[in-house]
């Protein structure tokens, strides 16, 4: 509010109940800017702020879909105005029907609305969200106010996390670590990559988490040079790895780890020599992460470390690097994708990439090389916290990490 024009209001929505066919729908994950705003997790929700407003009780106001007898039967309860208060702290909450009516009376006594627009730098959306007809039918009805964005607002807010959420990130990395644990216990050449899955799953249940943060991608052998592999429908074969990218959810917070750990229980001199290599630009990379510092200079030293240590691994010579296009350097062919990201509620969190990191900006670290002549690829990832001074912190500090350890765990 703070952020917003004088004299403006901003509208928030839950996402939709997306329909399969038929009558099968896929489970509702709400909109991630209304869950941050007010606690709301049911679908058919909207949040209006209008700080100006000259009705006290209009400066916040919750719309939900009504709840009675027979949608608690059917479907459970949904939220009473009681209950909504409870969770969003917001005193004012009318049923969905009243919308338009309540709605009138608000654009009249302001002159800007803030509308909800996906500008992710990642985003790539198709469906029309409910988002999307909301703002559609706000700007036709009322087509003299004038239109600002949320985005770059949420972007700022969402990106700085406060204690509470990072504490419920710590509780998402530390599920995945009990995952990560059975895992290590339970692989052995012959098992395919979906039980490895189920594995996780199983103890991301009992611990509370919905499950997956994200598709998981369980990886053996050459699978692992495909970045976005995610049939993980293979056997593990003794000799081979097993590149594993996971991560809990917790309370709809992300976590995001992975790791790399040999079929067998031992790493090849090879598979060892690229797998430290890896750990060393992941170790180097966590300590730029400090306030001040920018993404894209971040990653071009990042690219540097990277070069250095294929150097050290025969994979690119002298030439290479002297002979390289700027815009995609030689360590590129080895190392392809970024090594951070935001993560947050998302697990590609909001976050404005041209600006200077801040303390309590969570990142993830994420190196790799990936050699398909050598039938293998090793990407290692944690969650880090930006301190106001000196190293992040780590997340995912308790996770085994060092090949000697794994090796040890695993046999």
């Amino acid at each position: 509010m703070a952020q917003m024009k004088p004299n403006s209001l901003a509208v928030f929505n839950s996402n939709d109940i997306y329909p399969v066919s038929a009558d099968s729908t896929l489970p509702f994950a709400q909109h991630r800017d209304i869950f941050y705003l007010s606690g709301v997790d049911q679908e058919e929700s909207i949040l209006v702020m209008f700080p100006d407003c000259p009705k006290e009780k209009h400066r916040e106001i919750l719309f939900l879909k009504e709840t009675n007898e027979h949608i608690a039967i059917w479907e459970g309860e949904k939220l009473t105005k009681e209950a909504a208060l409870k969770t969003s702290g917001i005193k004012t909450v009318y049923w969905l029907q009243d919308m338009e009516k309540v709605m009138f009376e608000l654009m009249t006594q302001c002159d800007t609305v803030y509308i909800n627009t996906n500008e992710h730098y990642r985003a790539n959306v198709e469906t029309e969200t409910r988002e999307d007809r909301f703002s559609k039918w706000l700007k036709n009805k009322y087509p003299a106010h004038s239109v600002a964005k949320s985005n770059p607002i949420l972007q700022r807010l969402r990106s700085v996390k406060d204690p509470i959420e990072l504490e419920l990130m710590q509780t998402a990395c530390n599920i995945t670590e009990k995952g990560f644990r059975r895992v290590l216990d339970f692989v052995k050449p012959g098992v395919w990559e979906y039980n490895i899955e189920a594995e996780y799953m199983h103890e991301f249940l009992n611990h509370r988490s919905k499950g997956f943060a994200y598709t998981p991608i369980i990886a053996a052998g050459n699978n692992a040079n495909v970045l976005h592999y995610i049939e993980n429908n293979q056997q593990c074969r003794a000799g081979d790895l097993i590149l594993m990218d996971v991560g809990a959810e917790y309370a709809n917070y992300s976590s995001d780890m992975t790791r790399t750990i040999p079929v067998s229980g031992k790493f090849t001199d090879r598979q060892k020599a690229v797998y430290n290599a890896v750990n060393r630009v992941k170790d180097e990379a966590t300590k730029m992460l400090v306030p001040g510092t920018f993404w894209e200079q971040y990653h071009v030293e990042v690219g540097k470390l990277m070069t250095s240590e294929l150097l050290g691994l025969g994979l690119i010579d002298k030439a290479d690097v002297q002979n390289e296009n700027p815009d995609w350097p030689a360590y590129k062919k080895y190392f392809m994708h970024g090594t951070s990201h935001h993560i947050g509620l998302d697990t590609h969190d909001y976050g404005l990439l041209h600006e200077p990191m801040q303390a309590n900006m969570v990142f993830t670290v994420e190196p790799g090389i990936y050699i398909p002549d050598e039938g293998f690829g090793i990407r290692l990832e944690d969650d880090v916290v930006i301190q106001e001074s000196g190293e992040p912190f780590n997340l995912m500090g308790n996770i085994p990490i060092e090949a000697e350890e794994i090796e040890e765990l695993m046999n």
